[in-house]
């Protein structure tokens, strides 16, 4: 665990395990906290690095311009530590940053596994973040965190796992950013399009996602294989937004398939 300087902020990171080097980028949340169980089970043969975006916990708290920006850290983070190349696996938000990762700098990612993620902004994804935005900024983080939890997490799961679940929401709720850096993560996400560049990744890709997740659903992830030339695409059965957490062994499976050992 450190922190460094890097594109003119402070970006905390995390390193653990040894072997062929595999990035972990989160979603909106942005923590490197998000991939437990990924750091766990993959560092026992690769060496795995997560991170805190811009705008979210122990990084800069500086407001987000666009998806570009987010690149442009994550490229100068990987510089400081001496990644050069990579596998990149991104959750939502983190898979647009992968997008534009491959479309601008495939030099730096052997293989991508865009899971979760959305190609733009559209009107489904407005009202959602519409709901999601004006909870934060009119009834507080904590009903923001339970919002968050509602879509990401099948109610099953939530019913079943409440104690787990509720120290999770709190843990990332303490390192929420002010109001204004988190709308501005949720503004750079929702004009994020990249549909146009799509052909132009050749780095061989999997999308994943599970068919009962509401804040990204299937059909991101169907167009974003049907776009990309040659990416393998996985449905899982459930697991809602967030199924590397709700089914891991599942989705580790799926994943290390496709990275290799």
């Amino acid at each position: 665990m450190a922190l460094v300087e890097a594109n003119g902020i402070t970006q905390y990171y995390d390193i653990n395990g040894e072997g062929p080097p595999l990035l972990l980028v989160a979603g909106m949340g942005g923590t490197a906290n998000y991939w437990e169980e990924q750091v766990a089970y993959f560092s026992q043969t690769r060496t795995v690095i997560t991170y805190d975006q811009r705008g979210t916990g122990r990084s800069s708290h500086s407001p987000v311009t666009d998806i570009e920006q987010l690149r442009d850290d994550l490229l100068a983070l990987l510089d400081v530590l001496g990644f050069d190349s990579l596998d990149y696996l991104g959750h939502s938000t983190g898979g647009n940053i992968g997008q534009i990762v491959a479309i601008e700098n495939p030099e730096r990612v052997r293989k991508l596994v865009i899971y979760a993620s959305t190609t733009h902004g559209d009107a489904y994804r407005a009202k959602v973040w519409r709901v999601r935005r004006s909870i934060l900024e009119n009834q507080g983080q904590e009903l923001y965190g339970d919002m968050t939890s509602l879509m990401l997490y099948p109610p099953d799961w939530i019913a079943e796992n409440a104690e787990l679940l509720e120290r999770q929401q709190a843990a990332q709720v303490a390192m929420l950013a002010p109001v204004s850096t988190m709308t501005s993560r949720i503004e750079a996400v929702q004009t994020f399009d990249r549909r146009a560049q799509l052909s132009n990744i050749k780095v061989p890709t999997l999308i994943i996602c599970a068919r009962d997740d509401h804040q990204t659903p299937p059909y991101f992830s169907a167009a974003l294989a049907a776009a990309i030339p040659g990416a393998e695409y996985s449905q899982i059965d459930y697991g809602g937004h967030a199924c590397s957490r709700t089914v891991p062994d599942v989705f580790n499976g799926i994943v290390v398939d496709f990275f290799g050992q």
